[in-house]
């Protein structure tokens, strides 16, 4: 089994490293700004698209021109590697994966990348990563990095350089450990409910900084833009989203790791985070109702991090052998386990459940985790699987056929 994996690092470069760092940086944006102004321009013109040999026919142009004779300071392959993620930007624009590609602004996702392995050394031992025309550069070695080097990634995130270092290495078939399966309801009152009875409370890491936030936005705003002032309270902003994100990361972390050992097959609702979360604004012509209370709602959902969590869920159970299910979400809360009986009276407060036909009484969470797992029983037995609230009729493969056996 192939197992592809990032191993991510923060860096610590010297002064000079870092003018060159954020020097690449800003070469990386500017080709990918001037790419998709060319792309555009050609469109306007009825011109055809150009693909990513002529761009790169473009890119050696800008190098050796005279107006941008900067670029040959940065490395070529990130560079080159730029155009790439603008042709998959395209390509997922054309596929209807997402919205048309824009212009990169300078301070948000400020990142390269080193796309051939032969130009990367690694030096575990003395901590350090060999990156052309950046040198050696020390990191903080938390953990080793097994397997082969196939690419790095420079980014800045927080004022801080950190290196992503993917490795591939060939692993056993991972046989699962743990031989029971779990229902999960996802929540904001409870995080996660499983179809035992037990939760995860939510972290609300975003809520916990919130209005900590608020002040130091509020003095930020009072400063003149660009003023070294500025400059210092915006670094103060971005260290407190840092946290935000760095709290929310390890809590999912940690949650998904112990879920993935102990079952070896989860069920999850199928749930549309994008749709969930959307503004109900509306427009002048057809304005929202209740825009106030949704974007409250809105923003709790976004603090837990659902999709996050299943992505993370998604691999990790992948790993330890384990089995991912993803089930239709509707009316999972509302459904009698014991006799079946769906109907919005059967909920009425948020976290009680009471059966109208035959008087069962319990959780609301509780009652959707156990539909939920056995939804997923249904889905793992009859073959069908559910994906982006679309079902189709697949066989059972050898992976659930031993899980529910």
């Amino acid at each position: 089994m192939r197992r592809l994996q990032a191993f991510k690092f923060e860096l610590m470069p010297t002064g000079e490293q870092q003018r060159d760092l954020r020097r690449f940086a800003g070469s990386c944006r500017f080709v990918y700004n001037k790419a998709l102004a060319l792309q555009k321009t050609r469109y306007e013109q009825g011109e055809k698209k150009l693909g990513y040999a002529g761009l790169c026919k473009a890119l050696t142009e800008w190098r050796n021109g005279a107006d941008t004779p900067w670029l040959s300071d940065a490395p070529v392959h990130p560079l080159q590697q730029t155009l790439k993620d603008l042709e998959r930007a395209y390509q997922n624009f054309f596929a209807k994966r997402s919205a048309f590609p824009k212009f990169k602004k300078k301070g948000q996702s400020d990142s390269f990348r080193y796309p051939d392995s032969k130009q990367i050394k690694l030096d575990q031992c003395n901590s350090r990563i060999f990156l052309p025309k950046l040198g050696w550069l020390r990191y903080r070695n938390s953990r080793d990095v097994l397997g082969t080097l196939r690419n790095a990634t420079i980014s800045l995130s927080g004022g801080k350089w950190y290196v992503s270092i993917q490795t591939e290495r060939e692993v056993e078939q991972p046989v699962p450990s743990a031989a029971s399966a779990v229902g999960i309801d996802m929540g904001i009152a409870r995080f996660a409910t499983f179809s035992d009875g037990t939760f995860l409370a939510p972290l609300n890491s975003f809520k916990r900084h919130e209005a900590r936030l608020r002040r130091y936005q509020r003095a930020m705003s009072h400063k003149t833009k660009f003023s070294n002032n500025w400059k210092k309270a915006k670094a103060r902003v971005q260290r407190i989203h840092t946290r935000i994100g760095n709290a929310r990361r390890d809590y999912l972390h940690k949650a998904t790791t112990t879920i993935s050992q102990n079952h070896a097959m989860v069920c999850i609702e199928d749930l549309q985070v994008r749709n969930m979360s959307r503004s109900a604004a509306g427009d002048t012509e057809a304005p929202g109702n209740n825009v106030w209370a949704k974007s409250g709602l809105n923003k709790s959902i976004l603090d837990q991090g659902w999709f996050e969590f299943r992505r993370q869920l998604e691999y990790k159970l992948a790993w330890n052998g384990g089995w991912l299910i993803a089930v239709p979400p509707a009316n999972t809360s509302r459904t009698c386990p014991c006799c079946g009986h769906a109907s919005a009276d059967n909920r009425t407060t948020q976290a009680k459940f009471a059966c109208v036909a035959c008087g069962f009484e319990e959780n609301a969470d509780v009652v959707g985790a156990i539909n939920v797992l056995a939804r997923g029983h249904r889905v793992a037995a009859c073959g069908e699987w559910v994906q982006s609230g679309r079902s189709a009729k697949q066989e059972p493969t050898e992976a659930i056929a031993h899980l529910i056996a």
